[in-house]
């Protein structure tokens, strides 16, 4: 069905590119030692349908390293794309991801997958039919198997979905990267990868699925409050900004200009999102940051409000509307997240422990 999608797109596009033909293409590295622990980064693998998306979806992951997409969980030694794509190799698409333990977990990680796929699909990932295009999480040694199991079952009782997750959590044995053309597909091949996955239906279920609501996995104690207490407690602005989408003025607002050490939070929930550590002129009038302080907190979606596709920003427990990211930030992420003064609460470095925010205060030691 991917072939399909994608031979509708470049003719839709009046581009003519001989779709897949380096077929006998091996990956190039995209990082060293993907296929055991590199010093400190630790590997987890994860099946979610198409891996050209998921790569992608991981990709934008604070503290992922590396994401190579390949196949694994079946028995035919160094399949080929056509082989596993037939669906006779028991083989599943998937993703090995190399990520750094000091900014983010394993735990994070499967909330990231949760949020990305369809996991009361047995027979394969929206558009993607057969056990192929299957979900499922594969760990690498007990504590991950525990972790992940933890996790699916949290999911399940959270009443999110009102069907079983059936995405199986299985022991990984050995995972065969997939050829070179199939590596950030989405950079190289942008047209044709947005047209796939604009029609996957992949994205309509996410939205569907988590419509910017608290996620219930680690919830913990940041919560959104009703909205009458939001509107008695929010200024007009606060409140068209971080519940009606709006965007504050430039060079007007609270903290463009702020220079002061300390952590920025969710001004709804208190949830934990930027650091000034991370905080840059952009030039824009609108804070701005190369990362988030806590990335699970940072939801990224697709808006296409302006007739054009952005990723906008939202906190995952206050849902609140944030900003924008953007792929033209500095070093060492590239990234530029633009967001509004008027979603956030700057918490000085000298108040973080009278706050309870206490465990950040070493990030100004």
């Amino acid at each position: 069905m991917k072939s399909v999608l994608v031979l509708a797109a470049l003719i839709l596009g009046g581009v003519f590119i001989t779709a897949f033909q380096a077929e006998g293409l091996k990956p190039q590295e995209k990082s060293t030692a993907m296929g055991e622990k590199n010093g400190n980064l630790h590997q987890a693998t994860f099946a979610g349908g198409c891996f050209w998306c998921v790569e992608s979806d991981f990709e934008k992951v604070d503290g992922v390293v590396a994401v190579i997409s390949g196949y694994t969980g079946g028995q035919t030694e160094d399949p080929t794309y056509e082989q596993v794509s037939g669906g006779h190799t028991g083989h599943a698409e998937a993703v090995q991801i190399l990520y750094d333990p000091a900014r983010i977990t394993y735990r994070q990680l499967l909330d990231v997958f949760w949020r990305h796929v369809d996991p009361t699909d047995a027979g394969g990932q929206f558009v993607d039919r057969g056990s192929q295009y299957r979900s499922a999480i594969f760990y690498h040694d007990a504590q991950q198997e525990r972790l992940a199991r933890e996790s699916k079952e949290k999911l399940q009782q959270s009443g999110r979905f009102n069907k079983p997750i059936v995405t199986p959590i299985v022991k990984f044995e050995r995972f065969y990267p997939a050829e070179d053309y199939h590596q950030d597909y989405y950079k190289k091949n942008a047209l044709r990868y947005k047209f796939y996955r604009m029609h996957s239906g992949r994205d309509r279920f996410l939205k569907k699925a988590w419509p910017h609501d608290p996620v219930t996995a680690g919830a913990g104690e940041y919560l959104r409050p009703d909205e009458k207490a939001l509107k008695q407690r929010l200024t007009p602005l606060q409140y068209r900004v971080t519940r009606q989408n709006a965007t504050e003025p430039p060079f007007n607002n609270a903290y463009w200009n702020n220079k002061k050490k300390g952590i920025y939070v969710d001004i709804a929930s208190g949830e934990p999102l930027f650091s000034s550590r991370d905080k840059f002129d952009s030039g824009t009038g609108w804070p701005s940051f190369t990362r988030p302080l806590e990335p699970a907190n940072v939801v990224e979606l697709d808006d296409r409000s302006l007739f054009v596709t952005r990723t906008e920003v939202r906190s995952k427990h206050g849902d609140s509307h944030l900003g924008h990211v953007f792929d033209d930030g500095p070093l060492p992420t590239g990234r530029r997240y633009c967001i509004n003064s008027a979603s956030l609460r700057f918490i000085p470095r000298e108040e973080l422990e009278s706050q309870g925010y206490g465990k950040y205060s070493s990030l100004f030691e």
